[in-house]
């Protein structure tokens, strides 16, 4: 059996390639999931994988993160108050199809001019439903996958991993929470926004003794794009993958500086965990749809990613399966260069 870490980069509705990516790990005999981090996207991911785990092995897995990207695809734009959608149900395709035919997105315009607490006391958060759906007995158990879920602090910028009994179906609307889209949340009195700010997402839980040293990332913030960004839109959009990439760069080098001292004998083997990466990517296709696609959830948008997910993680597989629990297949300094 090989064991390994799973690390989940949060992106709204392009979370749905990384349960492409599980449904096929899933699949894989002798794979062992040890723990896992996740962030937005990522932290519902897990939260639902180790709940259907824990009730049917990993078919249970499969099936609960399943009903969870349906659930996700009902919401239409993530953006239009959830009291708009429910006085006119065909807002969500109203939105969909003047998005796809303009070169603009009004939604999104809109979302950068008006504050979500503008809407007041009546508003609420269209990820609840979702995330209520999902069985806390198992997501806080002690049995099955380790599981770590990050958010930032509005306050003080930084990062807060919520492990164990502490996750709660506030922690994951926190860890998901865009702050042009949706209210702060709070618990235990303080504000959260997204976990991608400060950790997307944290690696450093993963490095816990206990914890194998493998180390699997599933990546959905192309690291680099083409072309120069020119108009407002895909200007901000850039600004924010580069923003949502910068605490995940930062542990990389901190991964790489590790390992170079060990590799040199500077640093005695067993002080300090030498981390062994992977990554499943696919930047081709995540290029090809635009940051303002993340908050539009539709299910042709979510089964194109789902399959694509399971795309990236069968060809992984194939070059990387046996060098799993021996060695790395991640170059971090040629990511980093």
């Amino acid at each position: 059996m090989t064991r390994i870490n799973l690390a989940l980069q949060g992106g709204g509705a392009h979370g749905a390639f990384t349960w492409g990516v599980l449904d096929r790990l899933l699949e894989e005999e002798g794979l062992e999931i040890a723990a896992i981090s996740g962030t937005s996207a990522g932290a519902l991911n897990a939260a639902a994988l180790k709940a259907g785990w824990l009730a049917d092995g990993a078919a249970g897995a499969r099936a609960s993160l399943a009903r969870l990207w349906a659930d996700v695809a009902e919401l239409g734009d993530l953006r239009l108050a959830p009291w708009l959608k429910a006085l006119w149900p065909q807002a969500a395709a109203v939105a969909d199809f003047v998005t796809s035919t303009m070169p603009v997105s009004p939604a999104g315009i809109a979302a950068q001019l008006v504050t979500p607490y503008a809407w007041g006391p009546g508003w609420s958060n269209p990820l609840e439903p979702v995330v209520r759906r999902l069985d806390f007995a198992g997501v806080c158990a002690d049995k099955g996958p380790q599981l770590f879920i990050g958010a930032t602090r509005v306050k003080s910028g930084r990062i807060r991993v919520f492990s164990g009994e502490e996750i709660t179906p506030a922690v994951l609307l926190a860890s998901a929470c865009l702050p042009t889209v949706f209210q702060a949340v709070e618990i235990e009195g303080e504000p959260y926004w997204d976990g991608g700010y400060s950790g997307n997402p944290a690696l450093f839980p993963l490095f816990a003794p206990d914890l194998p040293d493998d180390v699997l990332i599933v990546s959905i913030n192309p690291m680099e794009r083409p072309g120069l960004p020119v108009t407002p839109m895909e200007i901000q959009d850039r600004i924010n993958e580069i923003s949502f990439n910068a605490a995940l760069l930062g542990e990389l080098r901190a991964i790489g500086f590790v390992r170079r001292l060990i590799a040199e004998g500077r640093v005695e083997r067993g002080r300090m965990k030498d981390v062994r990466l992977h990554l499943i990517a696919d930047d081709a296709t995540m290029t090809a749809l635009s940051a303002g696609s993340k908050l539009l959830p539709n299910p042709r948008l979510i089964e194109s990613l789902h399959q694509a997910g399971r795309r990236a993680a069968s060809k992984f597989l194939r070059a990387g399966r046996a060098k799993l629990g021996h060695e790395a297949t991640l170059d971090i300094a040629s990511l980093l260069s």
